[in-house]
């Protein structure tokens, strides 16, 4: 049996998605840090680098930047590289603009919540995660089947 725990967290885009997580402190700029063609975190100074976030949940802080981050990430969506859902520590403009761009145009939104910091910091990479519609995250220490 895996060991886990549930965080509640406030949904600003609200949506079912589980994967694995990709998770750090630090903040991520779309524009130059994301390969929206692969799913790549390609910001070579960023933690993450070189990582696959397609498909996984990704938790970042927040990220740095202006408005071509929806543009990157909307793009990402349009390739099917994009994360599964995305978690944050605030409230990210620019994602969540993107997330309800992918609804309008591919009905494919991809589900946000915003953590408070101190659940945020519990997230680590490789932990596997469950976001469900009302915003709560239930995770376990291993990858395991929903």
């Amino acid at each position: 049996m895996s060991r886990g725990f549930t965080v509640q967290g406030r949904v600003v885009v609200a949506g079912e998605a589980a994967g694995t997580l990709l998770a750090s402190a630090e903040p991520l700029s779309f524009w130059g840090g994301y390969d929206a063609r692969t799913g790549e975190i390609i910001d070579r100074r960023h933690p993450l680098s070189g990582q696959p976030a397609a498909g996984r949940v990704l938790a970042v802080p927040f990220t740095r930047g202006s408005s071509t981050t929806a543009q990157v990430l909307l793009e990402a969506v349009r390739n099917g590289t994009a994360p599964a859902a995305i978690v944050t520590a605030r409230v990210d403009t620019f994602i969540s603009l993107a997330s309800i761009v992918a609804d309008e145009l591919y009905q494919r939104p991809i589900p946000i919540v915003v953590l408070a910091p101190a659940d945020f910091e519990k997230l680590q990479t490789g932990q596997a995660a469950a976001i469900n519609r009302d915003g709560r995250i239930e995770v376990r220490s291993e990858n395991v089947e929903w």
